[in-house]
């Protein structure tokens, strides 16, 4: 028996799973505000009170989405920019990667990095995960030391220590200021691409995608 779980322990990890596979489901169909602990109940045939004893509130089957998103997004980012390659080609492979993941799952994207879930307000416990996701992107950066950029004002500097404390990344005020600006251009373009702003213009966007990646490449001194 796998990890010495009980067949009760491994039934309710599989409950669990076709719970999430099916949220995921409703996700790409509905988005998250239409996210129904009840509507999964119908399609595994489970009383609806049943599934209350996997995730207590819809809050909660929000966040282990979230959780995985982050986990998942990281790994592919460690994947794509993990081989031994100068600093701007890596930074551009793990961009690649960013991308890649974000149109072959575009609600789980949203889930993420779209517009704030009505009445959710996501717990301290996502806040590391998402961290784990800038890390990947920031590492390339990390090794490209961008060059210093003085006269930042002091409500700045204090909000670019503390970010830079809890990404825990070995980087200057400028370093986290420029890596902050070229992740919100980024999650922006990929924002505007996958909600259809740019047809009937910038489509496909990869050319356009794969420009902006080069001179954020440039402005981070890569």
């Amino acid at each position: 028996m796998p990890d010495g779980q009980t067949p009760r322990q491994l039934a309710r990890a599989a409950n669990i799973e076709r719970i999430k596979e099916l949220a995921l489901r409703q996700l790409a169909s509905e988005g998250a505000t239409s996210l129904s602990l009840r509507a999964i109940a119908r399609e595994l045939n489970l009383v609806s009170s049943a599934i209350y004893r996997y995730y207590p509130s819809r809050d909660e089957l929000i966040t282990a989405l979230i959780l995985d998103a982050y986990a998942d997004l990281a790994d592919a980012l460690e994947a794509a920019g993990g081989t031994r390659r100068s600093p701007r080609r890596r930074w551009a492979d793990t961009c690649d990667g960013l991308r890649a993941w974000a149109v072959a799952q575009p609600h789980r994207f949203a889930l993420v990095y779209g517009s704030a879930i009505p009445g959710y307000a996501a717990p301290a416990d996502t806040i590391a995960p998402a961290a784990r996701v800038v890390r990947a992107l920031a590492a390339p950066v990390v090794d490209g030391a961008p060059a210093p950029r003085p006269g930042l004002p002091r409500p700045l500097r204090r909000q670019l220590d503390a970010v830079t404390a809890e990404l825990d990344l070995p980087l200057e005020q400028a370093g986290t200021l420029r890596l902050v600006g070229a992740f919100a251009r980024l999650v922006g373009l990929l924002t505007l691409e996958l909600n259809g702003h740019f047809v009937g213009g910038f489509e496909p966007a990869d050319a356009l995608y794969a420009a902006l990646v080069e001179d954020e490449a440039d402005a981070l001194g890569l």
